[in-house]
């Protein structure tokens, strides 16, 4: 067993904001258990790590295996002896309606997207409780649980069902010390915004990501690392007694009712 640093266990650690995670996490002297399907991404984040710590553990498998949890939770504790931050980050997808997703595609997206962070979370309580320890568990959310694109219903009822696990969390385990958030990204520049794309609309992901920041009063989309820092300050504590709730961090797109062309129109002199 390792040392006395606090530990991250991050799933979807290959992904933009799992990345800007990891590298900001193992900034402030983590220890890392980094989990992704995506083998060679994971082999990335390392690369990206590297430089800032040796004290990592990678797990490459699929979080829809209920023994691939345990195996995680475990071989993390077995590596450390604690867990400090869970950070339910996976995320899957398809482009579908209501009206077209298969069945198969709806139950992956549950699986993967609310089944695992709800079940990886029990684990980690379970084994810390029995260690006489606690953690804080931070599920990143989206801005679609309140504003359906009509595109991808599954992933949006998930992330609606997410924050509500938020709150499960905080009400069942807060009396043993564990604290539970959910983030609430508006858009983000990550890769995930790609698979809009298709031959016949080859640009689609760009065009909605202009609608997005036109609707947004910063006028931007985030960047992966200004998540990962909300979330780095969230873990610590520095906010010790916030639990149970939503951190929104969409540049106020939540709170604006039309895109600023539209404003400007009205406007031109104030806009």
């Amino acid at each position: 067993m390792k040392g006395n640093r606090k530990v991250l266990l991050l799933t979807g650690a290959a992904g933009g904001i799992g990345r800007a995670l990891a590298e900001r996490f193992a900034r402030d002297g983590f220890a890392l258990a980094l989990v992704d399907i995506d083998a060679g991404g994971l082999s990335a984040v390392v690369s990206v790590i590297k430089p800032l710590t040796n004290d990592y553990l990678c797990f490459h498998g699929d979080l829809q295996e209920p023994a691939f949890l345990e195996t995680i939770v475990e071989s993390t504790l077995a590596e450390w002896g604690r867990i400090d931050v869970l950070v339910n980050n996976a995320a899957w997808r398809s482009l579908e309606t209501l009206a077209t997703v298969s069945l198969e595609d709806w139950e992956k997206t549950i699986r993967i997207n609310l089944t695992a962070p709800a079940f990886l979370s029990r684990i980690t309580a379970g084994r810390l409780i029995a260690l006489n320890q606690s953690c804080v568990f931070i599920n990143i959310s989206s801005i679609m649980a309140d504003l359906a694109g009509g595109y991808a219903p599954a992933y949006t009822v998930c992330k609606g069902a997410l924050e509500s696990l938020t709150y499960e969390l905080a009400v069942l385990y807060g009396p043993k010390g564990f604290r539970s958030v959910a983030i609430r990204p508006g858009n983000v520049h990550t890769p995930l915004n790609d698979d809009y794309n298709t031959e016949m609309e080859p640009d689609a992901g760009t065009a909605l990501v202009s609608d997005v920041e036109q609707r947004t009063p910063l006028q931007r989309s985030a960047q992966a690392g200004e998540i990962a820092n909300a979330v780095c300050w969230l873990a610590s504590e520095e906010a010790s007694f916030i639990t149970g709730t939503v951190v929104t961090i969409d540049g106020g797109l939540s709170k604006n009712f039309n895109t600023y062309s539209l404003k400007q129109r009205l406007k031109p002199n104030e806009f």
